[in-house]
C-alpha cells in the first residue's frame, strides 16, 4: 500500500516536470506484409504533410504507392482529423479502408476519470438515497470534516453554516466554517484528490514527517470525531450542493492562509482547452488579504476573508453556484433539515446521554461542540439562526424525553468490532402511546384523527418500524436500521403483553470496525455481523458489563417497565361477548363488553354523559357499554378499547356511535355537556305558532254559536330559538314535517272526529288550513294540530312527542225562535210565588237564551195571576208567579196560558193544581178571659188561615201557648200541620207563691211562622193550699229568744264547733201556718246529715250541725220539703279560726347551693289547732321570732314583717359549711317551735379533682393507652361534687413532645359533675411528662389536677431494621446470595421477638439506591424458615438466587406493621458481576450468509462486521481482562472441498481484547474452491492463555454458490428457510408449552384431589361430618358458625387479671408474675394470688441488665426479678406424705402442689423456675381441718411440712402458724383484679383446630374446583378451531421447509432454471411487504 502511494505521488510530479510530447503508434497492416511490431512516429510540431512524409520514410513507401492511414475504427486520417490526434494514438497503415487486417494490433488507451466523476458524484450518490431529500446529509459530510478538524480542540468546537442567499451580496452561497486545526497546503492537496482516504494519504511532503493514521482510543458511544474517512464525502457534498467550492484554511502554528478553488466551470474550460483537468493552484496568502476577491460579484467573500484576522486556525468551505431547487428547499424547509442535522449529530451535540431535558446537565457529559446555522436572505430581513443544541424536536430528543427506562447492552465481535446499544421504553399513558411520532411521517400522511370511521385496535406505538437507529462513530447512518434481535423480538406468547414490544426504541452505536458507504448513508454489513452467531451480547448496567442471559434480562426489564410505567385502562363489569359488523370481517369477533372503565383515576360507567375529542364532528352522548377486542372474562387491564355511546340528544340523532376510548374528553364537565345537549335540543321542533289570517281568531275556551265557520288557519313549526322549520335537522336525513289537523267533538257518547286534514309546508304560506263550516253540534270541541313525519306519519321522534297545538272551544246554541214551558212543581199554593220554566230553542232546536226585552202575558180563569219578572240563566223562568183568590174546591186543576210576543211560536199553556196558601192569621176560641185555680189546666181551640181566609195546612204548623206574668210557667203546643186547627189543653198551673188572685196572659203564636200575628187571652189564677214556704230558726232550750235564719244568710261560727237547737215551720200559698203532721215532716230533708229523727221532726226540730274545722271558705246548708214540688230554705256558715296553737313555715324553695342564699323568702305564720291562720302576729313579732340551724350563717339572716300578707318573712338564709344533703331550720315564736328541712346542694364549681388518682408518676408504655378511663370530678370550694353541666373539662399536655390520642379532649361534665377521658395512646420521648385538666364556663376558668406520666419505651414497637450480611462476598450472576440476617429493633433498643416472619419481606430491584420507596416491579422474597441454631430475634433470608443479569441492584427489607404502615430498612446497593466465562458468542446471531466465488467482492463477503464476546452461561459479557485471538476457519462435512478466504488463507486471526473480538471484512477468495450449493460452517475459535477454562467456540453456517445468479436464488431461499424455521420454532414452542401446561394442570388436579383426600380423615377424626361439605359455601357457613362459637367462648365472662403489664414483650422481659400463669379453679386462683400478692406485680426478666433498665426507667418503683440470678434446681419430689412410692398415711382434702395447678401459656421452663422460687413446695388442700390433719401426719413422720393453703382461703405457714387476718384470704372481689386469670375452655382449642382444618379443606376444595375448571377449559382450547388451524399451518410449514431444503440441496442447473425457480418463489410464501427504510419510519395504522 505504501509503494502504491509513493508511485502515485512520484508519477504526478514527473508529469508536471516533463515537456509536452505527441506521438502515434502505426501498424503496417497491408496484406502482403508479415507481422511486424508497431512503429512510433513523433509528430510534435509536425503538420499533416510532414506526418505523411515521415510515414513514407518510416515504411519505405514510394511516392506512387497508394495507402490509407486510419484509426482503429477505420476512420481515414485527413487533414482535419489529424489535428484531433492525441498522444499515443494507434493507427493502421492499410491498402484500403475496408481491407481485412493481416494481423492483430494493440491500441494504448488512457482511462483517467472524466471530471464528471467528481462534479456529479454527489448527484449520483445522493439521488440514490431512497427517495428522500438528501441535502441535509450532504451538509453532514461537511460537518464530519469539521468535527474531525476540531477533534483536538480543548475549548469550544465551533462549527458554523452560513446560507448566504442575499443576491445583492453575491449569493447564493453556502459557507461552512470551523475553528479546527486547519489544513496545510499538502493536506489541502490531499483533500482535492478523489478517494484519497485517510489510511493512504500523506499529510506531509517528506516521508519522515508523516506519522501515518492512528486509530483513536475507544470512547463511550464511539464519539471520537474520527468520521472524515474516505476522501470522497466532501467532494460529493459540495458538488451536490453547488458547482464550485473554495477551500480556505489556516493551519495551527502557520502565519499563512491556503486557498484552493475547484469548480465545474474550470473543469469544462480545461477540457475544452485540452488542459490537464486534475491540476490547479493553491493560493498562499496572509490572513485578511482579499485582493483576489471580485467585490462586485462576491461581496460576501470579502467579509469572510476579513474575519480571518485574529484566528489561530480555521477552515472555511465556500460553495457557490447553488442549485435553485436547493435554495428553495433550504429556505422553505429550514426547520426540517436543521432538525435532521440535529438528529444526525445528536450525541455529539448533547453528550453520551443525549438531550434529556428531565435531568440537570452534568459537566462531565456536556459536549463542547457548538453547531450554528444561519440563513441570510436579504439585508433588510433578520437572519434566521438556529443552534443545533437548541433543537428539541429531533427524533433522538423525542426518544430520550418520552422514555422512562433504558436497557443498555453491548455486542462484541471479531477485530475489536463493538456496538453499544440502548433500548428505551415509551410507556402507554391512559389514552395514548408515548412512542414519539416520526416528523417525516407526521408531515407526510394524514393523521388518524382525520379518519373518524377507521377502527384502530390497540394502536401500536412503533408499529412496523425497526427498533434500532444506527450510529457510526457517534453520527447517524440514516438509511440503515436494525429491526430487532432474536432476544428482543416480539414473541408469539410471553410473560409481558405483546404490545409492550412496540413501545421500545433503540440506538446502536457502532465503532469504525463496521463498514459504511462512502456517503455514510448506509452500513455495509452491520446487521449481518450483529446476527452472526459469534457476536456476543452482554448487558451493561451502570457502566458495568454483566454476563447474564440477555433475553431473560430484557424480558425482566420489559416486564418491570410495563408494570411500573404503563398506565392502562381497567375494564370493569364484564357483560359478555358480542360480534360487530361495522369492522372488517376478521375483526368482527370476539368483542368483550364491559359496563365501566377506570381510567386516569376516573370511572366512566354506563349512562354517564361524555364528550369526544379529535372527532369530526365533536360528539356528545351517554355511555352504553365499552368494547375490548379479544377473549376476556371479568375485570381486565388494556391499553385501549372502544366505547359505544348513544348520541345526545337522542331526539336529534337517535343513533349510536363507536369511538376509541382515548377520544373521550377527560376535561369535559357534566354541566358543559348538558349545556351543549340543551343547545342541540333547541334545534328540534319545540312548539307550533298558530295565526288566523282573517283576524277571526278563536281563543282558548272560546264559545261560538252553532254553524259559525272556523278558519282559515296558518301554522308554523318553531324550535326553541324561535326559528321556523319545515323538516327535522338530522344529519344525513331529510325528514319533512307535516301538520295533522283534527277537530274532535266531545259528545256525551264519546269523542267524534268531525274534521281531519294534513297540512303540507309551503314556502309562502307555511302550513295552511281552509275554513271549516260544519261545526253545528253543541258541546266541547278540541282542535288538535300535531306535527308528524312525512314518511311514516309518526308523531314521535326519538321517543319524544313532536310539538302540537291544542285549542279547546265550545259550540253553543243560536238565537231563540221558539219556546216551551217546563214542568212546575205541583201543587201551587195561593199567594205563594212559583216559577214557570221557559225553554227557548234556536233554529237547530237547541236550548238557547231568550231574546232581550220579552214580556210574557199570563191568563187563568177564576184567579188573578201576577209575576215579578223573568230570570235568565241556563233555563229561563218567569219569576215569582202568584195566584190570588178564594178556593172553592181543593185540589182543582187550573189552566194557565202564556203568551210571549216576538217569537215565531209565541203561545203555550200548562195545568196547575192550586191549594191554600201559607199561614197568615191565627184564630183562638173562646175569645174572652178564663179563670182557674192555681195548679189546674186551661182549655182553648185554635185555627190557622191563609191570606184569603182559607184554613190552611203546612208542615211543622205548631201553635204555641205561652203564659206570661209569672216566671217559669209551662208552655203548651198543638200541632195543626194536617188539619189547620186543634184543641189546646194547658198543663196544670203551679205558681210558687200565690197569696192573692193573680192575672196571667196566655199568648198564642206559631213559632215557625213569625209573620202570623200573636193572639193573647187573660187568665186569672187563685191561691192553693199546698206548702209554699219553710222557715228555719234557732231557739235555745228554756229560752224564748228566737233567731230566724234568713234564706241565704251567712253565719260566722267557730271552726270545729257545733250549731244546735235549730227548728222549722211550714206555710201554704196564702202564708198560712200548716200543722206539722208526720206525713208532712217525713218529707223534710237536710243536706248536712242523712240520719233524721222522725219524732224530733214532728216537733219541728232539726239535727245538730257540726261546723267544719277549716276556716278557708263558707259552707252551704239546705233544709227542704219534698212533695209534688220542693220548698227549701238555705244558709251559709263561715268558720272562723280558733285560738293560736302552733307555727307554720312556708318555703318558696327547698333547695339551696352551699354558700349561696336561699332564693325566695320563708313565710312564718301562727295557726290554730286546725291549721287556720290566726291574726296574732304583728310588726312587733319580729323581735320575738328566732331562727337556728347547723352551719347557718346567722350574721346575714334577716326577718321582716310583711303587712300586705300579714306574715313574718325570713330571708338571706345560707349555709357555709358541712356536708351536702338535708338541713333542719328551727323557727321559735313565744312558746311555739317549728322545724323545716332544706336540701343543701353543692356550691358553685371551684376546683377539679381526679377520682381514683393513680400512683404518681403513672407508668405508661410509649404508644399505648391507659387500661382504664380517667374520671375527673367538678367540685365546689368545700370539695363537694358539683353537677354543673355548663362547665367543660379540657385535657391538655404541658409538653409539646407528648402526643395523646383520645376520643375527646374536651367535654362537658355529666349529671354527676364527672367527665371521663379514655387515653387510647400516649406517645412521647422517654421520661416524665405532665397532663393537665382544666374547666371553663364562659370566661370563668378553673384549674384542675396535673397528672404525672412516666413514658417508658415500648419494647414491642419496631422502629428499625438491622441488616447483617457478608458485604465482602463476590456476587456472581445466577449464584446464591449470602445469608441476610434481619433483626427488628424496638423502641427501647432491644430486638423484637414477636414478629411474624410472613410480615417481613426482602425487596430486590435493578437500579441505584435512591432512598425513595422501591419500584412496584421490585421482586419480593419471603423470609426463610428459622433453624434450630438461630436466635429467636433473627430472621434470615437464605438461598435467594442472584439475578442472572449483571448490574447494579438494590436490596431493601420491609416489615408490614399493619395494612397501611410499613417499616423500611436502609437500601443496600449490590453489584452483580458476571459468572464464569463459558462461550464465545455474538450479542445477536447474524442471518445465514450466502456467498459466491464471483469477481464481485460484495457477493463474496461472508461478514462485514461481527462483534463476538466471551460470555458466561447467562449471556453476560465475562471477558474482562481476557486477551488473545479468535481464529476463523471454514469447516465442511466429510471430505468436501473447503472454500478459502481472500488471499488464499484457510484461517484468519482476529485480536481478542477484554473478551471482545470484532470480525470485519471476512471475504472469500475470488474463484475460491467449494461445492456449489453446499452448506459450510464458519468456526470462531478463541485462543486464550490467561485461563485454563474451556471456551466454547462460536459457529456460523453459510451457503456457497458458484455463480451470482444462483446466489440470488439461494439468498431468497435462505431467507425463506430462515423465516420458515423461525415460524416452525414458534409453533413448536407453542405446542410444547401447551403440552407442558396440560401436564402441569393434570398434576395440579391430582395434587388438589390428593390434598382433599388427605384432609377428609383428619376432619372426620376431629368430629366433623363431611358428607354435607360438598361446596365451598357450605364449608364457609360451617366455618362461620364455628367462629361464632369461638367468639362466644371468648366473650363468656371469665376471670381476668387487671394488673397492667406495659413491660411485656420487651427485650429479655417475660412480663409480670400475674400474667405468666392461668389457674382454672376460682377458689385456688384466689388463695394462690393472695398468697403471693406482694409478688404479683413483679416483672420477670431474663437478664439482670433488662431488670436494671426497668428499675432505672421507673426510678426504682417497679420490683423486678432477673432469672439469671435465681437459683433453681429441678425438683420432681412427690408430696411429703409419699415416700418411696407409697403413702405414709392417708391424707384428707386432696392435697396437691400449688405449682401443679398453674397453666403456663408460654415460657414454660422459665415460668417453672420463677414459680418454684415464689411458691416453693406450697400445697393446696380442701379445708383447714384437712390441712391440720395433713401437717400433723407429715410432722409425725419427722418430715418438713411446707406452707399449706386451703381452697376456703386459710393458710398454715411452714412453721405451723395459722389463724388471724394475715392468714385469711379476702374475697376475690377485694383483690381488685390482682388475681390469676382463668384459661379459655378446653373446647376452645378443639374448635380452633376444627376451624383450621376446615379452612385448609375450603382452600383445597376451591383450588381443586379452579384447577379442574382451568383444565377443562384448556382441553377445550386445545380442541378449538384456532388450535387445529395452527397444527395444520405447522404441518404445512414443515412440508414447505422440507421441500425448501431439498431445493437447496440440489445442484443448480442453468441460469434459466434459477430464474424460473426464483420467479416461482413469490406466490409460495408471500412475505409481508417491507417498506423502504426511510418509509418504515412512518407510523402504520394497525388493525390489531
Amino acid at each position: 500500500m505504501c509503494d502504491e502511494k509513493n508511485m502515485t505521488e512520484s508519477g504526478a510530479e514527473r508529469d508536471r516536470l516533463k515537456k509536452p510530447s505527441k506521438s502515434v503508434c502505426v501498424y503496417d497492416c497491408r496484406p502482403d506484409r508479415s507481422a511486424t511490431p508497431a512503429r512510433t512516429l513523433d509528430i510534435v510540431n509536425t503538420d499533416y504533410n510532414g506526418f505523411l512524409r515521415a510515414l513514407r520514410q518510416e515504411f519505405s513507401l514510394s511516392t506512387n504507392e497508394t495507402f490509407v492511414i486510419s484509426t482503429t475504427d477505420r476512420r481515414e486520417i485527413d487533414q482535419e482529423l489529424y489535428k484531433e490526434l492525441v498522444d499515443g494514438k494507434t493507427l493502421h497503415l492499410l491498402k484500403s479502408v475496408n481491407q481485412q487486417l493481416s494481423m492483430a494490433t494493440q491500441e494504448r488507451i488512457e482511462y483517467l476519470p472524466h471530471y464528471h466523476t467528481l462534479v456529479q458524484c454527489g448527484m449520483y450518490e445522493y439521488y440514490a438515497s431512497e427517495g428522500q431529500k438528501a441535502l441535509p446529509y450532504a451538509f453532514a459530510e461537511l460537518i464530519d470534516n469539521a468535527l474531525s478538524a476540531t477533534g483536538k480542540n480543548t475549548g469550544i468546537r465551533r462549527i458554523e453554516i452560513r446560507l448566504l442567499f442575499d443576491e445583492s451580496q453575491g449569493g447564493p452561497a453556502v459557507v461552512v466554517m470551523d475553528n479546527g486545526c486547519g489544513m496545510t497546503s499538502k493536506q489541502l492537496n490531499n483533500w482535492a484528490v478523489y478517494r484519497l482516504s485517510k489510511f493512504i494519504r500523506e499529510n506531509d511532503t517528506f516521508h519522515s514527517e508523516n506519522p501515518g493514521y492512528e486509530r483513536p482510543s475507544p470512547v463511550p458511544r464511539s464519539l471520537n470525531s474520527d468520521i472524515s474517512y474516505f476522501g470522497v464525502g466532501g467532494k460529493q457534498a459540495v458538488f451536490y450542493i453547488g458547482q464550485s467550492v473554495r477551500m480556505i484554511s489556516k493551519p495551527a502554528g502557520s502565519p499563512d492562509v491556503h486557498e484552493f478553488v475547484m469548480s465545474k466551470e474550470d473543469f469544462e474550460r480545461k477540457e475544452l482547452n485540452k488542459e490537464d483537468i486534475y491540476s490547479g493552484f493553491i493560493r498562499n496568502r496572509k490572513p485578511g488579504d482579499c485582493s483576489h476577491v471580485n467585490v462586485g460579484e462576491e461581496q460576501f467573500l470579502q467579509s469572510i476573508v476579513i474575519e480571518e484576522d485574529g484566528k489561530e486556525s480555521f477552515t472555511a468551505v465556500v460553495i457557490t453556484g447553488i442549485q435553485t431547487e436547493h435554495v428553495t428547499y433550504l429556505k422553505q424547509n429550514f426547520t426540517l433539515w436543521t432538525r435532521e442535522l440535529a438528529h444526525t449529530y445528536h450525541y455529539y451535540i448533547h453528550g453520551i446521554d443525549g438531550n434529556d431535558k428531565r435531568k440537570m446537565r452534568e459537566t462531565d457529559n456536556c459536549s463542547n461542540i457548538d453547531i450554528q446555522i444561519s440563513l441570510f436572505e436579504r439585508s433588510t430581513r433578520v437572519p434566521r439562526v438556529v443552534n443545533l443544541r437548541e433543537v428539541d424536536n429531533d427524533m433522538q430528543t423525542l426518544y430520550v424525553n418520552s422514555s422512562v427506562s433504558t436497557f443498555e447492552f453491548k455486542a462484541t465481535g471479531a477485530r475489536d468490532s463493538l456496538v453499544e446499544g440502548l433500548i428505551r421504553y415509551h410507556p402507554f399513558l391512559y389514552d395514548r402511546e408515548t412512542y414519539p411520532m416520526d416528523p417525516y411521517a407526521a408531515s407526510a400522511g394524514p393523521s388518524e384523527d382525520e379518519d373518524e370511521d377507521c377502527i384502530v385496535l390497540n394502536p401500536e406505538g412503533r408499529g412496523k418500524r425497526p427498533i434500532f437507529e444506527c450510529f457510526w462513530n457517534g453520527r447517524l447512518i440514516p438509511y440503515t436500521s436494525v429491526s430487532e434481535f432474536e432476544w428482543c423480538k416480539r414473541p408469539k406468547k410471553g410473560a409481558v403483553p405483546l404490545e409492550c414490544y412496540n413501545r421500545i426504541s433503540g440506538v446502536l452505536f457502532a465503532n469504525d470496525r463496521f463498514q459504511v458507504s462512502t456517503n455514510k448513508l448506509t452500513f455495509m454489513d452491520l446487521e449481518l455481523q450483529l446476527n452472526d452467531k459469534d457476536t456476543i451480547f452482554t448487558r451493561v448496567h451502570n457502566g458495568q458489563e454483566q454476563r447474564v442471559k440477555i433475553q431473560r434480562e430484557f424480558i425482566l426489564w420489559l416486564k418491570e417497565c410495563h408494570e411500573h410505567f404503563d398506565k392502562q385502562v381497567m375494564f370493569q363489569g364484564f357483560l359478555g361477548a358480542r360480534t360487530r359488523e361495522d369492522v372488517p370481517k376478521r375483526l368482527q369477533s370476539p368483542w368483550a363488553q364491559f359496563q365501566a372503565i377506570k381510567w386516569d383515576g376516573k370511572t366512566y360507567k354506563k349512562g354517564q354523559l361524555v364528550k369526544s375529542v379529535k372527532t369530526q364532528p365533536i360528539l356528545f352522548g351517554s355511555i352504553v357499554q365499552f368494547l375490548l377486542y379479544g377473549d376476556h372474562e371479568g375485570d381486565v387491564y388494556a391499553t385501549g378499547g372502544h366505547v359505544v355511546i348513544t348520541l345526545e340528544p337522542k331526539e336529534l340523532y337517535n343513533e349510536q356511535r363507536i369511538i376509541p376510548i382515548f377520544k373521550i374528553d377527560r376535561l369535559a364537565t357534566t354541566t358543559a355537556i348538558k349545556e351543549n345537549v340543551e343547545n342541540e335540543l333547541a334545534k328540534l321542533p319545540d312548539r307550533l305558532r298558530v295565526t288566523w289570517p282573517e283576524e277571526n281568531a278563536w281563543v282558548e275556551n272560546d264559545a261560538r254559536p252553532a254553524g259559525t265557520p272556523m278558519g282559515p288557519i296558518k301554522v308554523e313549526v318553531l324550535n326553541k330559538n324561535g326559528e321556523s322549520m319545515s323538516r327535522l335537522p338530522v344529519a344525513g336525513n331529510s325528514k319533512k314535517l307535516w301538520i295533522d289537523l283534527k277537530v274532535i267533538w266531545h259528545s256525551p257518547k264519546g269523542d267524534v272526529q268531525t274534521n281531519s286534514h294534513i297540512g303540507v309546508h309551503s314556502t309562502k304560506w307555511e302550513f295552511w288550513f281552509k275554513t271549516m263550516e260544519n261545526l253545528s253540534k253543541l258541546g266541547l270541541y278540541t282542535l288538535h294540530l300535531q306535527t308528524i313525519l312525512s314518511d311514516n306519519s309518526s308523531s314521535e321522534w326519538a321517543g319524544k312527542k313532536l310539538p302540537n297545538y291544542t285549542l279547546n272551544f265550545s259550540i253553543k246554541e243560536g238565537e231563540a225562535v221558539s219556546f216551551m214551558l217546563g214542568i212546575i212543581s205541583s201543587p201551587v199554593h195561593v199567594g205563594v210565588p212559583f216559577n214557570i220554566p221557559l225553554d227557548f230553542r234556536d233554529e237547530f232546536d237547541y236550548p238557547t237564551q231568550p231574546p232581550c226585552g220579552i214580556k210574557p202575558q199570563l191568563e187563568c180563569s177564576s184567579l188573578k195571576l201576577s209575576y215579578e219578572g223573568i230570570a235568565f240563566g241556563t233555563t229561563s223562568v218567569i219569576k215569582n208567579v202568584m195566584a190570588m183568590g178564594k178556593i172553592s174546591q181543593q185540589n182543582k186543576m187550573l189552566t194557565v196560558k202564556v203568551h210571549i210576543p216576538g217569537l215565531k211560536q209565541n203561545n203555550q199553556s200548562l195545568q196547575i193544581l192550586l191549594q191554600p196558601g201559607p199561614p197568615h192569621t191565627l184564630e183562638v176560641f173562646p175569645d174572652e178571659d178564663v179563670s182557674i185555680e192555681n195548679g189546674t189546666p186551661a182549655n182553648f181551640r185554635v185555627e190557622v188561615h191563609d191570606e184569603y181566609q182559607n184554613i190552611t195546612t203546612h208542615p211543622k204548623l205548631v201553635v204555641r201557648c205561652q203564659l206570661l206574668g209569672v216566671p217559669d210557667l209551662p208552655v203548651d203546643v198543638v200541632d195543626c200541620s194536617n188539619t189547620g186547627s186543634g184543641l189546646m189543653l194547658t198543663k196544670p198551673l203551679l205558681l210558687k207563691t200565690v197569696n192573692t188572685e193573680q192575672t196571667l196572659t196566655a199568648k198564642f203564636n206559631i213559632p215557625s211562622h213569625r209573620t202570623v200575628a200573636c193572639v193573647e187571652r187573660q187568665l186569672r189564677i187563685l191561691p192553693s193550699s199546698r206548702i209554699a214556704r219553710l222557715e228555719v230558726y234557732r231557739q235555745e232550750e228554756d229560752s224564748d229568744d228566737v233567731m230566724v235564719l234568713q234564706n241565704s244568710e251567712r253565719i260566722n261560727w267557730t271552726a270545729g264547733d257545733t250549731l244546735g237547737n235549730l227548728h222549722f215551720r211550714l206555710y201554704d200559698e196564702g202564708n198560712r201556718l200548716v200543722p206539722l203532721l208526720p206525713k208532712l215532716t217525713s218529707k223534710i230533708k237536710v243536706n248536712w246529715t242523712a240520719e233524721l229523727n222522725a219524732e224530733e221532726l214532728s216537733q219541728g226540730k232539726l239535727p245538730h250541725l257540726c261546723v267544719p274545722s277549716q276556716a278557708q271558705r263558707e259552707h252551704f246548708y239546705d233544709v227542704s220539703f219534698h212533695d209534688q214540688h220542693t220548698v227549701n230554705m238555705s244558709f251559709f256558715i263561715v268558720p272562723r279560726p280558733d285560738e293560736p296553737e302552733r307555727l307554720r313555715v312556708n318555703l318558696s324553695k327547698s333547695t339551696v347551693k352551699m354558700g349561696e342564699f336561699l332564693s325566695g323568702n320563708i313565710h312564718v305564720e301562727v295557726i290554730d289547732q286546725y291549721g287556720n291562720k290566726t291574726d296574732c302576729l304583728n310588726a312587733e313579732s319580729v323581735k320575738t321570732l328566732s331562727v337556728s340551724g347547723n352551719d347557718l350563717d346567722k350574721e346575714v339572716l334577716a326577718i321582716e314583717w310583711q303587712a300586705n300578707i300579714v306574715k313574718l318573712s325570713v330571708c338571706r338564709v345560707r349555709f357555709m359549711a358541712g356536708s351536702l344533703g338535708p338541713r333542719e331550720l328551727c323557727f321559735k315564736y313565744q312558746n311555739m317551735k317549728e322545724f323545716v328541712r332544706i336540701e343543701v346542694t353543692a356550691g358553685p364549681p371551684a376546683k377539679i379533682i381526679l377520682l381514683e388518682k393513680p400512683e404518681m408518676p403513672f407508668q405508661i408504655m410509649n404508644g399505648q393507652g391507659l387500661d382504664r378511663q380517667l374520671v375527673v370530678q367538678l367540685c365546689d370550694q368545700w370539695g363537694n361534687p358539683s353537677p354543673d353541666q355548663r362547665f367543660v373539662i379540657v385535657m391538655k399536655t404541658l409538653s409539646s413532645q407528648l402526643k395523646i390520642k383520645s376520643s375527646v379532649t374536651s367535654q362537658p361534665v355529666d349529671s354527676e359533675g364527672k367527665a371521663c377521658f379514655i387515653l387510647e395512646s400516649i406517645s412521647g420521648p422517654k421520661g416524665e411528662h405532665h397532663l393537665e385538666f382544666g374547666g371553663s364556663f364562659g370566661r370563668k376558668a378553673i384549674q384542675g389536677p396535673v397528672l404525672k406520666l412516666n413514658v417508658i419505651p415500648d419494647p414491642n414497637k419496631p422502629v428499625e431494621l438491622f441488616i447483617e450480611y457478608d458485604s465482602a462476598a463476590n456476587l456472581c450472576a445466577g449464584d446464591v446470595f449470602p445469608v441476610f440476617t434481619v433483626v427488628v429493633m424496638s423502641e427501647e433498643g432491644g430486638p423484637v421477638r414477636n414478629i411474624c416472619p410472613a410480615n417481613l419481606s426482602m425487596l430486590l430491584w435493578k437500579g441505584l439506591a435512591s432512598g425513595s420507596c422501591p419500584p412496584s416491579t421490585a421482586t419480593a422474597l419471603k423470609c426463610s424458615k428459622r433453624k434450630d441454631t438461630e436466635k429467636d430475634e433473627c430472621f434470615c433470608f437464605r438461598d435467594k438466587q442472584i439475578p442472572e443479569l449483571v448490574g447494579k441492584y438494590v436490596v431493601q427489607f420491609v416489615l408490614a406493621l399493619d395494612k397501611t404502615k410499613h417499616l423500611w430498612s436502609k437500601q443496600i446497593a449490590l453489584n452483580i458481576v458476571p459468572n464464569k466465562a463459558m462461550k464465545l458468542a455474538p450479542d445477536t446471531p447474524p442471518s445465514t450468509p450466502v456467498v459466491s466465488n464471483c469477481n464481485i467482492r460484495a457477493n463474496r463477503t461472508l461478514l462485514c462486521s461481527l462483534n463476538l464476546k466471551i460470555m458466561d452461561q447467562y449471556d453476560n459479557a465475562a471477558g474482562e481482562g481476557i486477551n488473545g485471538k479468535v481464529v476463523v476457519t471454514v469447516k465442511g462435512t466429510g471430505d468436501m472441498v473447503v472454500p478459502l478466504f481472500e488471499n488464499g488463507d484457510k484461517s484468519l486471526s482476529y485480536s481478542l481484547t477484554n473478551g471482545e473480538a470484532l470480525i470485519t471484512d471476512l471475504v472469500l477468495l475470488e474463484n475460491s474452491p467449494g461445492l456449489d450449493g453446499a452448506e459450510y460452517i464458519l468456526q470462531f475459535h478463541p485462543k486464550i492463555q490467561q485461563t485454563s477454562d474451556t471456551i466454547t467456540p462460536y459457529t456460523l453456517p453459510f451457503r456457497f454458490c458458484n455463480d451470482a445468479e444462483y446466489q440470488k436464488v439461494v439468498v431468497t431461499l435462505s431467507k425463506k428457510k430462515d423465516h420458515l424455521s423461525k415460524t416452525i420454532l414458534m409453533y413448536r414452542e407453542i405446542f410444547e408449552t401447551n403440552v407442558q401446561l396440560k401436564s402441569e394442570l393434570e398434576c395440579q388436579v391430582r395434587d388438589a384431589s390428593q390434598k382433599l383426600n388427605e384432609l377428609k380423615p383428619e376432619l372426620i377424626k376431629s368430629g366433623i361430618e363431611i358428607s354435607e361439605l360438598t361446596t365451598v359455601s357450605a364449608i364457609e357457613n360451617l366455618i362461620n358458625s364455628k367462629k361464632a362459637i369461638l367468639t362466644k367462648m371468648k366473650n363468656q365472662p371469665r376471670r381476668k387479671c387487671s394488673i397492667p403489664d406495659p413491660f411485656k414483650g420487651s427485650a429479655h422481659v417475660l412480663g409480670k408474675v400475674a400474667h405468666l400463669a392461668y389457674v382454672e379453679e376460682d377458689d385456688a386462683a384466689k388463695v394462690i394470688s393472695w398468697h403471693i400478692l406482694g409478688d404479683m406485680d413483679c416483672v420477670v426478666t431474663e437478664t439482670t441488665s433488662a431488670a436494671k433498665k426497668i428499675y432505672d426507667d421507673t426510678q426504682g418503683r417497679q420490683q423486678v426479678i432477673p432469672l439469671e440470678t435465681v437459683f433453681w434446681r429441678p425438683n420432681d419430689r412427690p408430696l411429703p406424705h409419699i415416700r418411696n412410692g407409697s403413702s405414709l398415711f392417708r391424707p384428707l382434702g386432696n392435697p396437691v402442689f400449688v405449682k401443679d395447678l398453674l397453666i403456663f401459656p408460654e415460657h414454660v421452663e422459665s415460668c417453672n423456675k420463677v414459680f418454684a422460687t415464689l411458691l416453693g413446695d406450697t400445697i393446696l388442700i380442701d379445708d383447714l381441718d384437712s390441712a391440720n390433719h395433713y401437717r400433723r401426719g407429715v410432722v409425725q413422720n419427722k418430715m418438713q411440712c411446707p406452707t399449706l393453703l386451703t381452697r376456703q382461703g386459710e393458710r398454715i405457714r411452714s412453721n405451723g402458724k395459722f389463724g388471724g387476718l394475715q392468714n385469711k384470704a379476702p374475697s376475690i372481689e377485694k383483690l381488685r383484679g390482682q388475681v390469676f386469670g382463668a384459661p379459655l375452655p378446653k373446647e376452645y382449642n378443639h374448635t380452633s383446630l376444627q376451624i383450621d382444618l376446615l379452612q385448609q379443606y375450603r382452600v383445597a376444595m376451591q383450588k381443586a374446583s379452579d384447577v379442574q375448571s382451568e383444565h377443562s377449559t384448556f382441553l377445550q382450547y386445545l380442541q378449538s378451531p384456532p388450535m387445529k388451524q395452527k397444527r395444520q399451518e405447522f404441518q404445512q410449514h414443515e412440508e414447505e421447509l422440507r421441500e425448501l431444503e431439498k431445493t437447496l440441496a440440489r445442484t443448480p442447473e442453468k441460469t434459466s432454471l434459477a430464474v424460473r425457480v426464483k420467479r416461482s418463489l413469490g406466490p409460495e410464501t408471500p412475505e409481508p411487504s417491507v417498506p423502504p427504510k426511510r418509509i418504515r419510519r412512518k407510523p402504520c395504522k394497525l388493525d390489531s
